[in-house]
């Protein structure tokens, strides 16, 4: 996506997901793959920089349920490289300022931008989730795509963006939770390599903790099939084409089959549920 104990686990967060080189090898990865890097699209940066179940797909569905528009002003907390932020930026004409707990993600998104031309309708940040750097009702719309799996206090998370959003935003989330079939995670998968940093909510407290917060129901689509089926299709591609030059794969590291089998794995068995949502906050 995406403390203090004798190993701060904001930290072992921001070192699962940091990958030294990173906007080099990108670069480097589209250049093979025939892209002028003089004249990059938002389109080209799609099968990379968008670090979610079902990429650019996904982030078309939730902008057109959301109405993301031009007038608004977006968080998009746990941005990544950015790829979401420069896709609303570019087709609604929003303002987005992009938040990201790992560094390197931080400044690869700036230099994505830059490339695209977007970096006057970009900006990116590194902070923590969990003590958001922004003032009470500053946004329209808070944003996020598989972040909270990584956090373990929920209440807070979700509490700081009911903060930073006006009366009446939005919150609008695709994510992962945790199936109604229990059980522990075939690991590693894309968001965790062991335990440590997996924590994910059912469906049912997942619900009670944003009314608490009152927030109202606009939108919630159950997205586990489809986003198994995804799997299914990268995986049969891998398997017969290997891996394209530009992937998610360059983002995982070591075992990033493993981990793609591992969540199709965990959806077949339900101990995973995919969820697209549209959230009002009421006051």
């Amino acid at each position: 996506m995406k403390g203090d104990m004798m190993t701060d686990p904001h930290s072992n967060v921001a070192d699962h997901y940091t990958v030294t080189g990173l906007g080099e090898r990108i670069l480097t990865a589209l250049k093979t793959a025939g892209k002028d890097l003089d004249a990059l699209t938002v389109d080209d940066l799609a099968p990379v920089d968008e670090f979610h179940i079902r990429g650019r797909a996904a982030t078309e569905e939730l902008a057109v349920l959301a109405k993301i528009g031009s007038g608004d002003r977006l968080l998009d907390v746990g941005c990544g490289l950015g790829g979401t932020s420069r896709y609303l930026a570019a087709g609604t004409g929003c303002r987005v300022v992009g938040l990201d707990l790992t560094e390197e993600y931080c400044r690869v998104a700036e230099l994505l931008s830059e490339r695209v031309g977007l970096r006057e309708k970009t900006v990116f940040r590194q902070g923590n989730a969990l003590a958001l750097p922004f003032d009470d009702g500053d946004f329209d719309v808070a944003w996020t795509e598989h972040v909270q799996m990584n956090i373990q206090d929920k209440a807070t998370f979700y509490g700081e963006m009911a903060r930073v959003l006006k009366p009446g935003g939005r919150l609008v989330f695709h994510d992962i939770l945790a199936g109604e079939e229990g059980g522990d995670l075939h690991l590693p998968v894309p968001w965790a390599a062991d335990s440590s940093i997996n924590h994910l909510i059912s469906v049912p407290d997942l619900r009670s903790l944003l009314r608490g917060l009152d927030f109202v129901e606009t939108i919630w689509q159950d997205k586990s099939e489809v986003s198994r089926h995804f799997f299914d299709e990268v995986l049969l591609r891998v398997q017969t084409e290997g891996w394209v030059p530009v992937g998610l794969h360059l983002l995982m590291g070591e075992n990033s089959g493993a981990k793609f089998a591992n969540v199709r794995r965990n959806l077949q068995e339900g101990r995973l549920r995919v969820v697209q949502a549209v959230m009002t906050r009421e006051s």
